[in-house]
């Protein structure tokens, strides 16, 4: 197992790599529809998306998640009344 200080980096592999995936075959599929090659160039446009996806999610999440924080309110203490 991997310990649990590096919770932020492995969601942030796997998020990004997930986002990745989807996106580029989307993306891939939009733009050249399904074309006899469509899964050699969304695999190459999975790996592409992929290098800048994982530093842009460890970027960005601490600022989503902050935002958001903004936005949600804070669950209710127990035995407060709102």
């Amino acid at each position: 197992m991997i310990p649990a200080k590096y919770t932020a980096v492995v969601f942030a592999f796997f998020m990004s790599m997930l986002m990745a995936f989807v996106m580029s075959a989307v993306l891939t599929l939009l733009n050249l529809g399904f074309i006899p090659d469509f899964f050699s160039r969304w695999m190459r446009a999975f790996l592409v998306a992929w290098v800048f996806a994982f530093p842009a999610v460890m970027v960005l999440a601490p600022i989503a998640r902050k935002i958001v924080m903004k936005l949600v309110q804070p669950p209710n203490k127990p035995g407060e009344i709102r």
